[in-house]
């Protein structure tokens, strides 16, 4: 039994699929199949059932698998340990960003990072937080940042800033005389969200205690799900009612539209973001990287919990 064997049989486990498999692991099906099918037989058991599409682990298999990805955990420790006693910095690091947050967020901090530790290897993937979730079970990732609190016993999660919303109030709108919002004045039917899927969807409606959380867009005039802020501005701007929008997406509007920008009523609407990763992570320094550099690029005014309302991204 080897390690490359443990790796594979995982890998396998992974994708369902022995040449998607041995395409990730940088060899040959052939290769893969072979060293998986020695194992077996040193063992005397099928770790898979190979009749079944996707192929799929036998029960034996399943204990076999989870202890084979608690070695390989182990395993690479001992160099994480090595590279820590020699302060050293570097190699891959998986990161899973939501979509709400990467626009705004990686480009204040992600220049900086890989210019100061040309030796980390950033991996970057743009998911939805059960995706993050999922590869972090998984392995596949080595952190994620998101919206928080989770509540998962298993994740760990270090607090980056404070994001309040704000309200984005189109000219012409009920609302366009009024210095701020009040949140009595947020109706659901009224604002653009995200499609389903994304958290800051989830944001708004716990915040507006809406009832349309599966039944798509709850606007009047049009039934529309977009992915990103800009689309939800723009059809803003046509008068298709208002939205909210995070205060970092909101520092990049153009001048014209962030004159539409209204604060909402203390206690303002905040969501916190965070890093998150799993308690058997083994990469802390770079973690703890990430964490001290996207803290000396967010506005100080973010970094305090402060008197807001959190609100979870957590279907409530």
């Amino acid at each position: 039994m080897t390690l490359i064997q443990l790796k594979y049989i995982v890998a396998v486990d992974t994708y369902r699929h022995f040449a998607t498999a041995a395409d990730h692991c940088f060899v040959t099906q052939p290769t893969l199949s072979m060293q998986i099918s020695k194992l077996e037989k040193e063992l005397d058991i099928l770790i898979f059932d190979r009749s079944k599409h996707p192929v799929q682990p036998t029960e034996i298999g399943k204990k076999i698998l989870l202890q084979a990805k608690l070695a390989l955990t182990e395993a690479n420790r001992i160099d994480e340990i090595v590279k820590a006693s020699k302060g050293q910095i570097s190699g891959e690091f998986r990161l899973g960003i939501i979509p709400t947050v990467s626009p705004a967020l990686l480009p204040r901090f992600l220049r900086k990072i890989t210019n100061d530790f040309p030796d980390i290897h950033l991996k970057i993937e743009e998911l939805q937080t059960d995706q993050i979730l999922e590869k972090l079970d998984k392995d596949q990732l080595d952190a994620g940042i998101l919206a928080t609190p989770l509540e998962k016993a298993r994740i760990i999660e270090k607090p980056l800033y404070y994001e309040p919303f704000m309200a984005y109030i189109p000219k012409g709108h009920r609302l366009e005389k009024e210095s701020f919002v009040l949140h009595s004045e947020l109706q659901l039917r009224d604002i653009l969200l995200l499609k389903n899927g994304h958290c800051f969807r989830d944001n708004i409606i716990n915040l507006c205690d809406g009832a349309f959380a599966e039944t798509g867009n709850a606007n009047n005039l049009l039934e529309f799900e977009s992915g990103n802020f800009e689309t939800l501005v723009k059809l803003s701007n046509q008068g298709f009612g208002m939205t909210l929008i995070p205060y970092l997406t909101a520092l990049d509007l153009n001048e014209a539209d962030r004159a539409n920008l209204k604060p909402i009523d203390h206690p303002q609407p905040t969501r916190e973001i965070s890093l998150i990763y799993s308690r058997a992570q083994l990469k802390i320094s770079i973690i703890n990287i990430l964490e001290a550099e996207i803290k000396k690029l967010i506005p100080k005014k973010l970094l305090e919990k402060a008197d807001n309302d959190l609100i979870s991204p957590l279907h409530q």
